[in-house]
């Protein structure tokens, strides 16, 4: 299931759109989400400002859509590794991996996207929500196979169990917590993962 798009509208010319879009990751990415307006991605582009207006409805609304695609690769890597079926200790730990991983590859390589995600979060955008939800809903499942396995133990309620486990993950992929250990990103990944496995032992 893909990332619900809001502020998208107009002719269904997905070459056109896609062009859009990845003028603006490159323009974003360059300039900052902050700094650039419609006028600059239509100079960019090489197109009128009402040509982009028949696409997306405003700025945010590209953003949005740029936001949508990180999220919907960062969801799909974890669902891969989730669906797998090897131990459910040892998909956790992939989780949290996977999860540094892509954080550190979307931001060392465009850093001033991060200006998007951070206002994706901020301000609630859908994107942002979805990837949460459908997060957790993952973390969920981990937990009541590790239980069925006998891996995990089984006294605390799920929902809690779940609750601690996403607090933990936001401070690997959450753009407002990341400015402090990035350059420890991976690492601190793999000592988390650790001692939630150890909270979760039977």
């Amino acid at each position: 299931m893909r990332t619900p798009q809001n502020g998208q509208r107009g002719p269904v010319d997905h070459e056109r759109r896609d062009q859009i879009i990845a003028a603006a990751i490159e323009h974003f990415g360059h300039y900052g989400y902050k700094k650039t307006t419609i006028a600059d991605l239509a100079d960019a582009i090489g197109l009128s400002k009402a040509y982009i207006y028949k696409f997306f409805d405003s700025k945010r609304a590209i953003g949005e859509a740029i936001c949508a695609l990180q999220h919907d690769r960062m969801r799909e890597d974890v669902q891969v590794i989730v669906d797998d079926g090897k131990a459910a200790s040892d998909r956790m730990r992939r989780v949290f991996l996977a999860l540094a991983r892509s954080t550190l590859l979307l931001f060392s390589h465009e850093r001033r996207l991060h200006d998007i995600v951070y206002s994706a979060v901020e301000e609630e955008w859908p994107s942002s929500k979805f990837f949460h939800e459908a997060l957790r809903a993952m973390v969920e499942r981990l937990i009541h196979e590790g239980r069925d396995g006998g891996e995990f133990e089984r006294k605390t309620p799920v929902d809690e169990t779940s609750s601690a486990i996403m607090l933990v993950l936001q401070s690997i992929y959450h753009p407002l917590l990341l400015e402090q250990h990035m350059d420890t990103l991976e690492g601190d990944a793999a000592v988390l993962a650790n001692l939630v496995l150890r909270s979760l032992a039977p």
